[in-house]
């Protein structure tokens, strides 16, 4: 019987682009790491098998997934700190310490994903919840059945780049009170005249855009990224796992602005932002997981891995 507040053992986690991952990071004996999206700790779990006496401090918003994580890395809790945290706080959770490589995972997990009540997917019917931390107050349900239109529709456009935001805002105005994930979807499916032939279901965009409101993903993912700039040893690695254009694009900034000796805007005759550069790219074109993994976990699809080097 599974205790209270203890979870229940689920099938093992495979995290994405493991062995791309844990080359990026060059791992070095005794080394000190961070897993920013621990999840259930298949990273985590990935860094301790390769390294060498390595250290991990793991950090995730998900007090679910920690329990996860604390179970599958049982083995290691000598070097294993845990903190249930948003990675935007990562200067504060480090207290000071430098580290040999910090690795985002980024986005939803496939254990929020699996985990109907969250609200996270439509293909199950649940309540309209989509935080990654149940004790922070903004939901999804909130946002659908609260926000003006144009605020409504700015949100799916933005952060869903859903080219028919307007007509799915005003669907959803007119359908209120909506509940449920499936109501939801349904509302969609009809504003945009869904025809079944197509592949992708047509609230993948808005409920992307739901979750990323909720949870303020791209702010606090530059926060972060920053935050793990500056907790770097010279030398250190920078490892993002991103999978979707949005987070993508985040990343690839700053991690070119970060490897710039010269950050002002285009135009001016003389450079006057005195700009240090902090990082060196390790690999300038995106890499991408293989059709192998695809083939075998097809949520790694859409998976764009970027490094970069603590200078």
């Amino acid at each position: 019987m599974t205790k209270v507040n203890e979870p229940a053992i689920s099938p093992i986690h495979v995290p994405v682009m493991s062995t791309e991952a844990i080359e990026g990071l060059g791992l070095t004996p005794g080394g000190a790491y961070i897993d920013c999206n621990v999840g259930e700790g298949g990273h985590a779990d990935a860094i301790f098998r390769a390294g060498d006496d390595v250290s991990v401090l793991g950090i995730d918003l998900d007090d679910t997934a920690l329990n996860f994580a604390r179970l599958r890395l049982a083995d290691y809790t000598d070097r294993l700190e845990l903190a249930q945290s948003n990675f935007s706080e990562l200067a504060h959770i480090a207290g000071g310490g430098l580290f040999e490589g910090v690795l985002f995972d980024l986005g939803v997990s496939s254990l929020q994903l699996d985990t109907p009540e969250r609200g996270f997917s439509f293909r199950n019917e649940a309540a309209l919840d989509m935080r990654f931390d149940p004790q922070t107050e903004l939901t999804a349900y909130d946002i659908v059945n609260h926000y003006q239109e144009r605020e409504l529709a700015a949100v799916i456009r933005e952060y869903g780049e859903e080219p028919r935001a307007r007509s799915i805002a005003r669907a959803i105005i007119n359908r209120r009170r909506i509940t449920t994930t499936t109501e939801l979807a349904d509302v969609v499916k009809r504003a945009v005249n869904w025809s079944t032939r197509s592949r992708v279901h047509p609230a993948t965009r808005t409920f992307q855009a739901l979750r990323i409101a909720v949870n303020g993903e791209l702010d606090n993912l530059e926060k972060g990224l920053m935050a793990a700039i500056q907790a770097l040893r010279p030398n250190g690695r920078l490892v993002v796992l991103s999978y979707h254009s949005l987070e993508d694009r985040v990343v690839k900034n700053v991690m070119r602005r970060e490897a710039s000796e010269c950050i002002c805007p285009p135009g001016l005759p003389i450079c006057v932002c005195e700009h240090t550069p902090t990082l060196s790219l390790i690999n300038r074109r995106v890499i991408t997981p293989s059709d192998e993994e695809i083939r075998s976990n097809p949520r790694a699809r859409s998976a764009k891995l970027r490094i970069a080097q603590r200078i």
